[in-house]
């Protein structure tokens, strides 16, 4: 495989993923478009394996790789959901992994990495590197690293929800206008745009990204990479990669459309809006996309628009505020 990535290596990650990862279903609330003035629909990616949409790039990767190398295990860091998603990948294809995570990363996530039979390596994601410490591991061990989001196979593998998403849509006679999906590196929001614009290329594609770490769309609208000015200060924990990837911008570049910016608050009312309307447990990360939807950031009037709700590993006091955003 080449170091960029194509609409047919999503196709390809597909067949990996067929029978592996759930085929997250497409929601519509009828009070939330009556709202908003045309169809919001979310692809409940909450609802996969592990809580989020990371297994589908991880298995990915994992499956791509050849046996030998699979037999020396795999090394990888996170803030929990590609932790979560590594590590069950690698339970379920019978792979060492250790995972690199930071010590203020939700207690559920961390927990539940542990469960699926990773070693954790805990880290201070602001005196330590976390990338220093996993390549580190994989030097003695041999272990090969499996990124968070920049490397083809793992854009690719994430690049399947969007693959479905559009699917859906038109077994429900839609044809998207707009869809948008959170944003940390970008290895989430260039695998859905590949896979969209694949099969309906009119569509637009975005980003969405908390305020003050909205690295890819000051990337997008200058035309280099920017870096966030801090790395920690969001509730969207998942979202705080410092820079676009190497892999994942040029695709960004070429795919995106304009970055949406969403303040923390913003979130937490989407994250509301989801349990109450559609039932949804999503994590603050996972509602980005669902907030600009919400706040008319990404237009919905007169228009079909679907949102990305990536993860759901929110932890109880978190999702609590989130709740108590409106009276009972």
């Amino acid at each position: 495989m080449s170091a960029s990535a194509t609409f047919d290596d999503v196709l390809a990650a597909a067949r990996r993923l067929d029978g592996v990862a759930i085929r997250t279903p497409l929601l519509e609330n009828a009070r939330v478009n009556a709202r908003l003035g045309g169809r919001l629909f979310i692809k409940a990616e909450c609802l996969q394996r592990t809580g989020s949409f990371k297994l589908r790039g991880a298995y990915n990767f994992l499956a791509s790789m050849s046996e030998t190398d699979r037999k020396k295990g795999v090394v990888g860091w996170s803030s929990g959901n590609h932790a979560q998603g590594l590590a069950e990948a690698a339970r379920l294809m019978g792979v060492k992994a250790t995972i690199v995570m930071p010590k203020d990363a939700p207690a559920l996530k961390i927990a539940n990495t542990k469960a699926s039979g990773a070693e954790v390596v805990l880290h201070d994601r602001v005196k330590e590197s976390r990338e220093e410490i996993g390549m580190g591991i994989a030097q003695k061990t041999g272990a090969t690293v499996v990124p968070p989001y920049d490397h083809p196979w793992i854009l690719t593998g994430q690049g399947t929800a969007g693959l479905e998403l559009v699917e859906q849509a038109k077994v429900l006679g839609v044809m998207l206008d707009a869809v948008a999906a959170p944003c940390s590196g970008g290895g989430l929001s260039t695998g859905i745009a590949l896979a969209v614009k694949g099969l309906s290329p009119s569509t637009s594609v975005h980003a969405g990204e908390p305020a003050g770490f909205d690295d890819l769309a000051r990337s997008l609208a200058s035309g280099t990479k920017q870096k966030n000015d801090k790395l920690s200060g969001s509730i969207c924990d998942a979202l705080l990669a410092p820079t676009p990837g190497d892999v994942t911008f040029p695709i960004a570049k070429q795919l995106l459309g304009p970055g949406l910016v969403v303040t923390d608050d913003e979130v937490l009312d989407a994250m509301e809006t989801a349990f109450r309307e559609f039932k949804l447990v999503v994590e603050p990360g996972g509602a980005v996309a669902l907030a600009a939807a919400l706040t008319g950031k990404l237009p919905v009037k007169d228009r079909a628009v679907a949102v990305v709700c990536s993860g759901g590993n929110v932890d109880h006091a978190t999702f609590a505020r989130a709740l108590a955003r409106r009276a009972a």
